[in-house]
């Protein structure tokens, strides 16, 4: 694997160039990607204000790097870390939801990042799937940030929400993590990373696609 040639790096480069940057990141931090990967993981599952960070395309490239660099990342160790952050995060916004619900929205801090149609879709996700939601839009972006907030919002029963929330988190993080480790290496993976990863991204969004077409019909 081609060594990256950055000197310098910001949160933002990591964003937007996942595997390149996050193997600079690596290579010149070490065992704090650890605290990096699961960082950008709870931002992204528990803050509204983020849902635009990585999370389906991060955990792949986690688990390409786990197999790379075994000396550094752990591949178990970089599992449960995971599994723990998207734990904390979805409760860090199932009680934001809980307690604040709507209100967030009329916040200054968040108007400008936050929108309602987010919301909205995650309400009507919830509508098709029910309580299967929160493990369902773990696999899809945006709402996967948003559905523990709505959990919280719309009432659902904590010990319910509960047991969705570490099942979707292990399912979620456990077979992308996996499928990076296995997978990710493979030569054609490697000459099209980009094109599999937009590929991962783009399978995460027909389900609110179909939905958004669907809602559509009803209304018309």
């Amino acid at each position: 694997m081609t060594a990256c040639t950055c000197d310098s790096l910001t949160f933002i480069d990591i964003i937007t160039h996942t595997k390149c940057y996050l193997e600079c990141f690596i290579q010149h931090h070490g065992k704090l990607t650890y605290f990096l990967i699961c960082t950008i993981i709870f931002c992204e599952t528990g803050l509204v204000a983020t849902p635009f960070l990585p999370g389906d395309s991060l955990l792949f490239t986690a688990g390409l790097f786990a197999h790379v660099f075994p000396d550094i990342l752990n591949l178990y160790a970089l599992i449960a870390l995971l599994i723990l952050a998207a734990i904390t995060g979805d409760n860090v916004n199932y009680f934001v939801g809980h307690y604040f619900g709507v209100k967030v929205f009329d916040m200054k801090l968040f108007k400008t990042l936050v929108k309602r149609e987010y919301l909205t879709r995650t309400e009507l996700f919830y509508e098709q799937h029910g309580g299967k939601t929160i493990i369902l839009a773990r696999f899809v972006p945006i709402v996967r940030t948003f559905a523990p907030f709505a959990a919280g919002m719309g009432g659902m029963h904590y010990g319910r929400y509960l047991i969705f929330c570490f099942g979707g988190a292990f399912i979620w993080v456990t077979s992308l993590c996996l499928a990076g480790y296995f997978l990710g290496t493979h030569p054609f993976i490697q000459q099209n990373y980009e094109k599999v990863v937009l590929g991962i991204v783009f399978l995460s969004l027909i389900p609110v696609i179909i939905g958004m077409i669907k809602s559509r019909r009803r209304a018309s």
